[in-house]
């Protein structure tokens, strides 16, 4: 709720159409200006709702003038919103995602921090990451095929027709415009952000500093993780939130940007937008109880075990799974409100049956987090009726089923290839170090000899 909350205000205030202005003077051409688009909904990295309406409905005039199409806009501002939401550290996301885990590690009595092990899950995040990589070749390369290609083609040789698009859903964009009187200025929003980011990791350390820790023999970076594993990352989290909230406020006033009305105004309006999601999490946890009530978990493992699964390939297993669930029900954090209180202790109980150590063990469980979390994302990708799919599409003034369309295709490449290149080799012991330049070049191939590459020519601004 307070990230939602500064994130309105430092929308209002002008700072965030301040770093858009100042980025936007950098898209000269179609590919500056995609590249722009998808370094802006990188740097709006706190919230999915956020990113997917600030940046699309900002940048439209811009790509429509570069001659980019409304579906590459949604996909590029849809691609870069849960992806970048989901692995980032200080986030929307991150409260529920912590929450599921922690949950979890009740039940199984393990001593291990949530936080840790969401930090152990990064390594294993190949769609999200692949997925950014991804949309950055598109640009860099200049090439688009399937559905996109056409669409992309249209828009070069005959311009954004505005007009050919379907009526837009009427939808209240309004608490995401800057108001008119304010002068848009990009440290009205940098540094209430710079704020919530480093105050957050302040308050890791902080909470969690143990000087045996930090005086032993061991490397810097398990220090760094023993000390984030000993924190207390709710209250780190709050007080972060809570200081970057206090600084935007602090910012408008003194700059007479708004007034004491107008902020509280924008506090609630910030509250409001993360309604559904403080819903969602509400039902999650009772899901959860209810879940654990019926013993749930106990069935699946008893059932995993007598098909003889070996525990490598539930993390295979987990992201499709989780792709069906979220596609079915267009929430990834539905998704995940289903997924971890099932399959979580289900693969701590298979790695123990398998015979397997306490660190592989940890390393699997943390590789079937991070499944659960890309395969809720790919789901949501795929989804016709995502929340995030509806907003780029309505952000981007985009035709809906055409969005979903170009994207589809974009979406089940990289899933394809993370899963293949990325997700199986791991699991049965493949360096990461090896597999990601592996997807990479795979997904390089992928878009020089299946692509089509766009003329540039008529593409570029005065």
């Amino acid at each position: 709720m307070l990230i939602g909350g500064t994130v309105h205000i430092i929308t209002k205030n002008g700072g965030m159409q301040g770093v858009i202005n100042f980025l936007s003077k950098y898209a000269r051409s179609a590919r500056s200006g995609q590249f722009v688009t998808w370094l802006l909904g990188i740097m709006v990295f706190f919230d999915d709702y956020a990113n997917t309406l600030v940046v699309g409905n900002t940048m439209r005039p811009v790509t429509d003038r570069l001659k980019i199409s409304r579906e590459k806009l949604a996909y590029i501002v849809d691609s870069t919103a849960a992806p970048v939401a989901s692995i980032a550290f200080v986030t929307t996301w991150i409260g529920a995602e912590l929450s599921y885990i922690h949950s979890t590690l009740i039940d199984l009595q393990l001593d291990e921090s949530a936080y840790n092990i969401f930090f152990s899950s990064l390594k294993y995040s190949f769609y999200p990451v692949i997925t950014l990589i991804f949309v950055l070749m598109l640009i860099y390369m200049r090439r688009d095929f399937g559905h996109m290609y056409h669409t992309e083609f249209r828009a070069r040789s005959k311009g954004v027709n505005v007009a050919s698009q379907e009526k837009k859903i009427e939808h209240n964009l309004k608490d995401f415009e800057s108001s008119k009187k304010t002068k848009p200025r990009a440290f009205n929003a940098l540094i209430p952000v710079a704020v919530i980011v480093f105050g957050t990791i302040a308050g890791l350390i902080y909470t969690g500093w143990d000087a045996k820790i930090w005086n032993s023999d061991i490397g810097l970076l398990t220090k760094i993780s023993g000390i984030i594993g000993n924190s207390d990352s709710y209250k780190s989290l709050i007080w972060a939130s809570l200081g970057g909230l206090i600084i935007s406020i602090v910012l408008s006033l003194v700059q007479k940007l708004l007034n004491l009305k107008e902020a509280s105004e924008g506090i609630v309006a910030g509250f409001k937008s993360m309604l559904t999601a403080i819903l969602i999490l509400t039902l999650a946890w009772s899901l959860a109880g209810l879940v654990s009530d019926l013993h749930t978990a106990d069935f699946i493992t008893l059932s995993i075990q007598s098909t003889s699964l070996s525990p490598q390939f539930l993390p295979f297993i987990t992201f499709l799974v989780s792709g069906l669930i979220a596609f079915s029900t267009g929430s990834s954090w539905g998704t995940m409100a289903i997924m971890y209180p099932l399959i979580l202790p289900a693969t701590w109980l298979l790695c123990g049956d398998a015979g397997m150590s306490y660190d592989a063990s940890l390393g699997v469980f943390a590789h079937v987090v991070s499944t659960v979390i890309a395969g809720s994302v790919f789901g949501d990708h795929c989804s016709p009726i995502s929340d995030t799919t509806i907003l780029s599409s309505l952000a981007s003034s985009c035709n809906h089923i055409q969005h979903v369309k170009t994207q589809l295709q974009y979406a089940i490449t990289v899933a394809l290839v993370t899963l293949v290149a990325g997700t199986l080799p791991v699991a049965y012991g493949v360096s990461q170090f090896i597999v990601y330049p592996v997807m990479i070049a795979l997904i390089w191939l992928i878009i020089k000899f299946v692509g089509k590459k766009h003329e540039p020519l008529i593409t570029k601004l005065d």
